[in-house]
C-alpha cells in the first residue's frame, strides 16, 4: 500500500482526509513542518497532500524542503483561498497539482491515484537508469587489482587502452574512469569504430563543413568536439582503417581537430580506447599503426574473462536478478545450488554479457521464486567438455623432423579444430589465442 503524508494545521481536516483515503493509502499526518519533514524522511514517503497555510508557516517553503529531499516526490497543494497567482506559484514551485477546499472526494482520489502512478513510474525508471549506469561488480583478486588501477588513473589525463574479450565490460570500465574522475561533470561520448564504414566514421569523429561532400547540407562539429573537456571512448579501435588511424594520430599529437573541408579547432578531450584484438599481432601484420598504438596505450587496463574469475558469479547473478525483477515486475529471490553448479561449469565465451542474457531469460520465463537449472537453458554443446584424446593416433599430433615452425603451427591449429568439432570459439580458447587471430591463421593456412 502506497504511503501518503497529509500536512494541515487543522486536526479535523487531517482526520477527515485520513478517513477518506483509508483502504487505498497508508496515511501519515502532520500539523507542522517539523513533524512533516521528520515523517517524510523516516517513512521515505513520496506522495504528499500539503496545505498552503500551516499556521504561521508557508506551505510553499515546506514543499521546497520536501522536494530538496526527494525531487521525485509528488505534492498536491491544498488551499481554502484559491487564486490564479497562487496556483501558478504552486506549479512553478514544483507542485503536482493545486486544488481548492472544500475538497471533492472523487477529484482528490483521482489525483492521488495519478500521482501515485507517476511515483511508481519514476522509481522504476530511476532503478533502470541506475542499472544502466551500474558500477563494475567483482570481488575476485583480479577485479580488485583492476579497481585499484581505475582509482589511480581516473584523475590523470593520460590516454587509456582497455583490452579484453568481448562481453567483459570494457565500456563499463571506461565509464567508471570518467564518472569517478575530475571530468565527471563533462560529456562522456562512446563510439563503436566497427559499427560505421570508414567515410562515415571520419565525418562522425571530425565533423565537416557544409558542402564539403555530397550530402553535407549543414555544418557538423563532430563527436570529438562534442566531447570537449570530457571523455571520448573509442570502442573496437582495432577495426579502424589505416588512413583514419593516421588522422586520429595527428589529432592526438596536435590536440586540434580538422573537420572535413574546414579549419582546425583546439580540443581538450581525454581518449579512452578499447579492443578485443591482439594489438601486437595487428601491428606485426601491418593492420594497425605502431605510433598510434603507443599514443593510445599510455595506460593499459586488461579485463580478465569471466571464466578466470568465477568467484564473481554469485555477485553478478544477484545483481542481474535485482535488475530484471524490476524490469519484468518479477519477484525472483535467488538461484538454486544446482543452477549455480551449472553456471560454474559453463565456459562463458560471451563473458558477462552472456551471463546477463542467461539470467534475463531465466527470470522472464521462470514460474517460481527461485531460478532452477532448467530455467537457464544452457546449450548442451557448451556444457559438455570436448573429448581431447581418442583411440589410436587420432589423439596425437604428428610431427616430423623436417617440419618448420609454420608447419607445426598449421598442424596444431588443424588438430585443435578437429578436436573441438571445428568450433572456433572453443578452438581459440584451447590454443590460448583470440578468435580473431585464429580466423586469420585459418585463412592463411587454408584450413
Amino acid at each position: 500500500m502506497e504511503k501518503l503524508l497529509i500536512v494541515d494545521d487543522e486536526p479535523k481536516v487531517l482526520k477527515a482526509l485520513s478517513f477518506l483515503v483509508d483502504g487505498e493509502y497508508r496515511a501519515f499526518t502532520a500539523e507542522c513542518s517539523k513533524d512533516a519533514l521528520e515523517i517524510f524522511d523516516r517513512e521515505q514517503i513520496s506522495l504528499v497532500l500539503l496545505d498552503v497555510r500551516l499556521g504561521r508557516e508557508n506551505g510553499f517553503d515546506v514543499m521546497k524542503k520536501l522536494l530538496e529531499r526527494d525531487p521525485q516526490a509528488r505534492i498536491i497543494v491544498m488551499t481554502a483561498f484559491p487564486s490564479i497567482d497562487s496556483s501558478i506559484e504552486a506549479i512553478r514551485a514544483g507542485a503536482f497539482y493545486f486544488i481548492s477546499k472544500p475538497i471533492q472526494s472523487e477529484q482528490l482520489m483521482a489525483l492521488l491515484n495519478q500521482a501515485a502512478e507517476q511515483v511508481k513510474m519514476s522509481k522504476r525508471i530511476e532503478s533502470l537508469e541506475g542499472a544502466a549506469r551500474s558500477r563494475i561488480i567483482g570481488e575476485s583478486p583480479s577485479m580488485k587489482k583492476l579497481f585499484g588501477l581505475i582509482k589511480q588513473v581516473k584523475d590523470v589525463n593520460a590516454n587509456v587502452l582497455i583490452t579484453g574479450e568481448s562481453g567483459t565490460g570494457k565500456e563499463l570500465v571506461a565509464r567508471e574512469i570518467h564518472f569517478s574522475g575530475i571530468r565527471k561533470d563533462k560529456p562522456f561520448i562512446a563510439l563503436n569504430c566497427a559499427a560505421l564504414p570508414e567515410n562515415l566514421l571520419e565525418s562522425e569523429l571530425f565533423g565537416y563543413k557544409k558542402g564539403a561532400f555530397t550530402g553535407a547540407v549543414r555544418d557538423e562539429i563532430g563527436i570529438i568536439r562534442r566531447a570537449d573537456r570530457g571523455t571520448l571512448f573509442l570502442d573496437e579501435i582495432g577495426e579502424m582503417d589505416l588512413r583514419l588511424q593516421s588522422k586520429l594520430l595527428r589529432f592526438l599529437q596536435e590536440k586540434e581537430v580538422s573537420p572535413i573541408g574546414g579549419q582546425t579547432h583546439p580540443v581538450d578531450v581525454r581518449i579512452i580506447c578499447a579492443t578485443n584484438r591482439n594489438m601486437e599481432e595487428e601491428m606485426a601484420a601491418g593492420r594497425f599503426r605502431s605510433d598510434l598504438y603507443y599514443r593510445i596505450n599510455v595506460i593499459n587496463l586488461c579485463i580478465p574473462p569471466l571464466r578466470e574469475r568465477m568467484e564473481d558469479i554469485p555477485y553478478l547473478v544477484s545483481y542481474f536478478i535485482s535488475k530484471y525483477n524490476v524490469a519484468f515486475s518479477k519477484t525472483v529471490s535467488g538461484i538454486t545450488e544446482e543452477a549455480y553448479g551449472a553456471l560454474h561449469g559453463y565456459p562463458f565465451y560471451g563473458n558477462i554479457r552472456e551471463l546477463e542474457n542467461i539470467i534475463q531469460r531465466a527470470i522472464l520465463l521462470s514460474s517460481g521464486n527461485m531460478i532452477e537449472k532448467e530455467d537457464l537453458f544452457l546449450p548442451a554443446l557448451y556444457i559438455a567438455k570436448p573429448e581431447r584424446t581418442k583411440s589410436g593416433n587420432e589423439g596425437h599430433l604428428p610431427v616430423t623432423a623436417n617440419d618448420t615452425l609454420k608447419d607445426m603451427e598449421k598442424k596444431m591449429i588443424a588438430f585443435s579444430l578437429k578436436q573441438n568439432d571445428f568450433n572456433r570459439r572453443r578452438t581459440a580458447l584451447a590454443l590460448d589465442i583470440s578468435e580473431r587471430s585464429l580466423q586469420y591463421k585459418i585463412k592463411e593456412y587454408g584450413l
